[in-house]
């Protein structure tokens, strides 16, 4: 196996010239650190990570930590597109990527300190942690540099990358307005989840500018699966039948909606309008096709693994980015005449 002692001999320098030249440090002259990369390529030579952690103290190795992933989600492919996004990001800038997983019960018997030490990463991006999940606190104190995916805090070592989700709900519920409908339920998430309250937020803010009283009555949680969209959308056309169309929080619950309806006998949009948020793949084939809000899912990961390597890199960095949101129009929303 060729070291940096074989480069070292061939190129006619010491070896720490060498291990300073290829690890990037600028008292290196450039035509030196020229030579030095030309004859490591020719001679094969590959870094020992190990022993270069060891020295550096960092393994250039991020962790992607997934809170409650289970079998139940496998419609949902949000998680999939961020990871492809984290994944092809970090190879461009030559970091590696752990994926590992937790859930409140691990928490409690594991610190977050601990469990990112025994993975050895650098830093680490969080996807689906709830608002009450034990490591939440412990994330914003840490000094483990960390992004958040959708929970909008910050910490001296710690950013968010997450959809404009207010904006999107806002949206998502003035494109019924603007389909004359005045009687909107809503299917959110459930209260641990930050999104489902930016999205609730703007269900209200768009009922409030148009002159409309919000009753919280109109609001169900389906907890972002199927079977709550399913049983929610039953209460809501059984209990209140005056409502014409309902705003579901993911597209997930719309997706159990639609079942639901069509269960009950009814039809979607003929006896009531459906609209969703987050646009996954089946959106677009279901019957009838869903009008959505689009979230850039796979920029959230890439601009959660930039954001993440330019604060292990030292770099100044926005601590919060917000990436727009899209209406897509298809099928499952009815003009009503006025």
């Amino acid at each position: 196996m060729v070291t940096i002692k074989d480069i070292a001999k061939s190129a006619g320098v010491s070896v720490t010239t060498v291990s300073r030249a290829l690890n990037g440090y600028d008292d290196v002259n450039e035509g030196t650190r020229l030579k030095i990369k030309t004859i490591a390529d020719e001679l094969g030579y590959s870094p020992n990570m190990a022993a270069r952690s060891l020295i550096s103290k960092k393994t250039k190795t991020l962790g992607l930590l997934l809170s409650n992933i289970t079998r139940d989600s496998s419609k949902d492919n949000i998680a999939y597109e961020v990871l492809c996004g984290i994944n092809d990001r970090s190879g461009e800038l030559d970091y590696d990527l752990v994926l590992f997983s937790t859930t409140p019960q691990k928490q409690s018997i594991k610190s977050y300190k601990t469990l990112c030490q025994e993975r050895g990463v650098d830093g680490v991006i969080i996807m689906g942690i709830r608002l009450d999940d034990p490591y939440l606190k412990e994330i914003v104190s840490s000094e483990i540099p960390c992004i958040l995916i959708d929970i909008t805090l910050q910490g001296p070592n710690v950013a968010y990358v997450t959809s404009d989700n207010t904006n999107g709900a806002l949206a998502a519920v003035n494109h019924l307005l603007d389909y004359g409908h005045r009687q909107i339920a809503m299917i959110n998430g459930h209260a641990q989840a930050d999104v489902s309250l930016l999205r609730l937020e703007g269900y209200r803010k768009a009922l409030d500018q148009a002159g409309m009283v919000f009753d919280e009555t109109l609001v169900l949680n389906g907890q972002f699966s199927e079977q709550g969209g399913k049983e929610a959308v039953r209460r809501i056309m059984t209990e209140r039948p005056e409502v014409t169309a309902i705003f579901c929080a993911s597209d997930l619950m719309a997706l159990g909606a639609l079942q639901g309806v069509k269960e009950m006998g009814k039809k979607v949009p003929d006896d009531i309008s459906i609209i969703g948020f987050d646009n996954i793949d089946l959106t677009a084939y279901c019957t009838p096709a869903l009008s959505t809000v689009h979230q850039f899912k796979y920029e959230l990961g890439t601009a959660a693994a930039q954001v993440l390597i330019d604060l292990l890199e030292g770099k100044d960095v926005s601590h919060h980015v917000m990436l727009a949101t899209d209406v897509i129009q298809r099928e499952s929303v009815r003009r009503l005449e006025l």
